[in-house]
């Protein structure tokens, strides 16, 4: 699809009557969200804090860096709260692959649930699908049971077609979830990619698969977010509205969508 179309099918869509309230979606999503902090001045506090608050708002994870894997695992210890942790190159991915495997593997040994993963973007930009799909394999093989999200870095991808390929080589190769952005990037998530991912997603639900969504990066109030409930609920339905399909990374929403979860 061009680009045009693209933007009239979601503008058709966000133009249609909704079954929830401004208030009921915010209190949805905020369980759904990936609370996160992926800074260079990260420290044990702002972590630990973090952490209080997932458990106060009752989000889905706490997405931060290795090194703060254990801190979280034992943070959220009790809960039903999943530590997420970007690992295997974040955010440029340009390392070898058995720098970023074992970088997964300590991860996982610190006590991650969850993996964020970013794709060879200069690999799938050249035309070199194998090497992508094949990161991908190895990556998801290390994790196992453990949920592995493939960032997409949507906004470095320049087409919708190299969006289309990368949703497909992601799926194809054992992504449980994919995602849009590093947040590192000039252009983070924005609602054309994800509704071309959608689409993706919904081709492979199809066939029986069911693959997760997760928006991020740039999304830090509730006007900004709430069309992306709209898109999934809209195009892959009910059953994406819950942590296992659909999440979203964001360090400044949680506190706009609890306040508007709350107001009378």
């Amino acid at each position: 699809m061009k680009m045009e179309e693209i933007q009239s099918a979601i503008k058709d869509i966000l133009s249609k009557a909704f079954p929830f309230t401004e208030k009921e979606i915010c209190s949805r999503m905020l369980h759904l969200v990936d609370l996160t902090t992926l800074d260079g001045t990260d420290t044990k506090e702002k972590v630990e804090d973090l952490c209080q608050k997932a458990v106060r708002y009752q989000t889905a994870a706490v997405c931060v860096y290795p090194y703060y894997a254990s801190l979280v695992k034992h943070s959220l210890e009790g809960t039903n709260i999943r530590t997420a942790c970007v690992a295997g190159g974040f955010p440029a991915s340009q390392l070898p692959l058995s720098v970023k495997l074992y970088e997964v593997e300590q991860t996982l040994n610190d006590g991650a649930d969850e993996i964020d993963m970013v794709i060879s973007q200069g690999a799938l930009l050249e035309g070199d699908y194998k090497r992508v799909g094949d990161e991908i394999d190895a990556v998801k093989r290390l994790c196992g049971k453990h949920r592995l999200k493939v960032i997409l870095e949507t906004g470095n991808l320049r087409t919708p077609e190299n969006i289309e390929k990368a949703s497909r080589i992601a799926i194809e190769n054992g992504a449980d979830f994919i995602k849009t952005s590093t947040g590192k990037a000039s252009v983070s998530a924005t609602l054309e990619a994800v509704y071309i991912m959608l689409n993706v997603i919904k081709k492979y639900e199809s066939q029986g698969l069911k693959v997760g969504i997760k928006p991020a990066g740039g999304i830090s109030t509730v006007a900004s977010a709430v069309p992306y409930f709209k898109l999934v609920w809209s195009m892959l339905g009910r059953e994406w509205i819950n942590p296992l399909y659909f999440r979203i990374g964001a360090s400044r929403l949680a506190d706009a969508l609890y306040d508007e979860s709350i107001k009378q």
